[in-house]
């Protein structure tokens, strides 16, 4: 390695022209880089849902039903004025409303009044309305500009396209918040007033370099265009910190610029590459998801690490070898307090907090896993929203609604016509739309206009458009999946397909549900063996994934005992991620009490620990705390909002446990630990009661 960091340093004028053209490169590829919004898009091949999605769109020209719009105080007249409005929409595929189902030219109140309920009610019109998924922004934005801020749209369709817009707004707006917070952090632990400005330089180049390679995935999803690049900088800020430390500890001993650089490479690589390869576990266990969301962020996020990682040893040192002089020039005393008293404080702390973290354990391991979960996406927009407060009109004047499609082999009139009375029996199902509903099974085919024909009719299949006084997911509404499935099994075995939102959120919940236990057990399992080879001791593993996870369970649990839900995306995601992040620290913490302990009795040691250590792990905390804090106030995307919520409360609680918990486990369990570890030898001498600071600047902290 050596040769090599010798030829970075030899060349730094090349090394900062190829990271300038990649940069420009980057910046240009991170524009062409798309994004998707659906969450049921990543849900496995061969999925029941997604099979029939896919056979639709093979059979039919237009999609499932995906929006509803209301408008109020509308005569009958106006409401078919407008429907003919909305069908002119460039991508609208389709528009559904009262006159599809009874004749509108006779008196309303001659018809079956719960018919005319479902579309018209207290001068109130909904439609229902077919969205084409390819032009969903475009025509979202041109319905609302039809009907104005006075009525109102809801929908999956909605959804993902409020979703996208405001997502690539408030993105902009947590980078612009978090550079300077992230500034003001560095500045208050930092030893000059240039240093977190190339600190904070660095990781941006690491950042934009990773957004523009993503370009390779072509499509990346919500969850990683909006969380990676915060992600990023809050979890890899830690290796340019720990070079930079060693580079200032080389030259503080007499050595020459370069060669104290090469020296602080050499030294810091272990280091810096342990702690970097825990991380790039916790996001890589997301690869074996079988939902799709799982292996689109592991694998951008393992890609990121790995980019920090080349510009921490290629690019930071070029800069740190050009600029050394400023940072001299820029020195200033710490802003901080020395953190010796604070170890002390910890002592006295250490062995209650134990006693209590033991007692956290069991209920809320317990306890997270009894969470009211959302699997899909009908729940990420709260009321303070335009979306959300539309959905609340809609649903408190016509009900909860949404719509599925039952495609069964076409031929067996009279099947599909028995198949039809059973679904009409079920309390939920409030409509269908269908040939033999329509049409009636004694009407030839060839009577009706190829127009109406083709929405119903395809080349294989008989389709029935069941819309269903239910919410999009739920116990109640997993049951009726379950309902008609089994119906539709019963009549066309396993020759039948359903499709709709309801149906994916499902599949989906069927999906993730199985991926979880089986991602955490590899994640943990992985962290385990890393942490095994690099500490060489079976205890100290034991300790730290015990601490992390616990923290963990504590974090997912808190929804369960403060009766909330959770999304169950953000519940999967966060446990990879807290694990991967956070751990760093009770790896940094440990380290340095190994060093220390063989120098210091037990009680020395923790002071001096906690005195060398807090700053590190307070700064990278601080900074991952705050930009979940910010993902968590500034979207308005609920599972991104939820995300942060976890990622700020993980982070607090993982620091916690790390500064308080950690230690009294390390003084607790010492001698085991010094039988369990390779190549160890503890300080043997009587410990002394009262604490002598002593000299420990010249060592490290790995």
């Amino acid at each position: 390695m050596r040769k090599l960091y010798e030829s970075i340093v030899n060349h730094k004028k090349t090394v900062i022209v190829a990271f300038v053209i990649a940069m420009i490169v980057s910046a240009f590829c991170s524009t062409m880089v798309n994004v998707n919004y659906d969450i049921n898009d990543y849900l496995p091949d061969g999925t029941a849902s997604t099979v029939a999605l896919d056979t639709m769109n093979e059979e039919y020209d237009m999609s499932i039903p995906n929006a509803r719009v209301m408008l109020s105080n509308v005569t009958v007249t106006q409401a078919l004025e407008m429907k003919q409005k909305l069908s002119e929409i460039e991508g609208v595929e389709d528009v559904t409303w009262l006159d599809d189902v009874i004749d509108t030219e006779i008196p309303l109140e001659t018809a079956d009044k719960d018919t005319v309920e479902n579309y018209y009610k207290d001068n109130n019109a909904l439609f229902t309305v077919t969205i084409n998924e390819h032009t969903r922004i475009e025509t979202v934005n041109a319905i609302r500009d039809l009907i104005g801020d006075d009525n109102a749209m809801a929908g999956a369709a909605i959804n993902t396209a409020i979703a996208a817009q405001a997502t690539n707004k408030e993105v902009k707006n947590i980078i612009f918040l978090v550079i300077p917070i992230c500034l003001a952090v560095l500045f208050l632990t930092s030893s000059s007033w240039i240093e977190p400005i190339l600190l904070l330089g660095s990781i941006g180049v690491a950042i934009l370099l990773n957004k523009g390679s993503n370009l390779m995935f072509g499509t990346i999803s919500f969850v990683t265009n909006a969380a990676g690049g915060v992600l990023q900088l809050a979890v890899s800020m830690d290796y340019s910190i720990f070079l930079l430390h060693r580079f200032q500890e080389m030259r503080e001993e007499g050595q020459a610029p370069k060669e104290a650089m090469i020296n602080a490479l050499c030294k810091s690589t272990g280091s810096i590459l342990s702690s970097g390869l825990t991380t790039v576990i916790g996001f890589a266990a997301l690869i074996l998801m079988r939902f799709k969301i799982g292996p689109d962020m592991g694998l951008a996020m393992a890609k990121a690490i790995f980019l920090s990682l080349i510009t921490v040893f290629v690019l930071f040192p070029v800069v740190l070898l050009y600029c050394y002089p400023l940072i001299d020039k820029t020195k200033h005393k710490s802003l901080l307090p020395d953190f010796g008293k604070f170890g002390q404080f910890v002592t006295k702390l250490m062995v209650p907090a134990v006693l209590i973290f033991v007692l956290f354990i069991i209920p809320c391991n317990l306890g997270q896993k009894e969470n009211f979960f959302s699997y899909g996406s009908s729940q990420i927009f709260s009321t303070d929203t335009q979306i959300g407060r539309d959905t609340k009109i809609i649903e408190d004047t016509f009900g909860k609604s949404n719509n599925l499609v039952l495609m069964v082999p076409k031929g067996d009139l009279e099947k599909e016509t028995e198949l039809s009375k059973k679904l009409h029996d079920m309390p939920q199902v409030s409509s269908i739309l269908s040939y033999v509903d329509n049409a009636g099974a004694e009407v030839p085919m060839d009577y009706l206009d190829n127009e109406t024909l083709s929405k119903l009719i395809s080349e294989n299949y008989s389709r029935l458009v069941l819309t269903v006084d239910a919410d999009f997911e739920g116990e109640a509404t997993f049951n009726l999946i379950d309902e008609i499935r089994s119906l539709a099994k019963s009549y066309y075995g396993d020759e039948y397909l359903l499709a709709g939102e309801s149906a994916s959120t499902y599949d989906l919940m069927d999906t993730i549900t199985k991926d979880n236990d089986r991602v955490n057990l590899i994640a943990i399992g992985a962290v385990f063996f890393v942490l095994l080879l690099s500490m060489k001791s079976i205890t100290i593993p034991v300790i730290l994934v015990l601490a992390i996870e616990t923290a963990i369970w504590i974090n997912l649990s808190v929804p369960y005992f403060t009766n909330d839900f959770v999304f169950y995306i953000a519940y999967l995601i966060i446990s990879s991620v807290q694990l991967g992040a956070t751990v760093d620290y009770a790896i940094l913490l440990t380290s340095r009490y190994m060093e220390v302990r063989e120098k210091a009795s037990k009680k020395q040691t923790v002071v001096e620990t906690l005195r060398s250590t807090t700053v590190s792990i307070m700064t990278s905390a601080s900074i991952l705390t705050i930009a979940g804090m910010l993902l968590w106030k500034i979207s308005t995307h609920g599972i991104l909002s939820q995300l942060g919520h976890l990622l700020a409360r993980g982070t607090a609680l993982s620091t916690i446990i790390v500064l308080f918990v950690i230690p009294g486990m390390l003084y607790i369990f010492d001698g085991l630990i010094q039988k369990t570890t390779v190549g160890v030898k503890f300080y043997n001498k009587k410990e002394k009661g009262v604490y002598e600071k002593e000299d420990y600047t010249a060592l490290e902290l790995d």
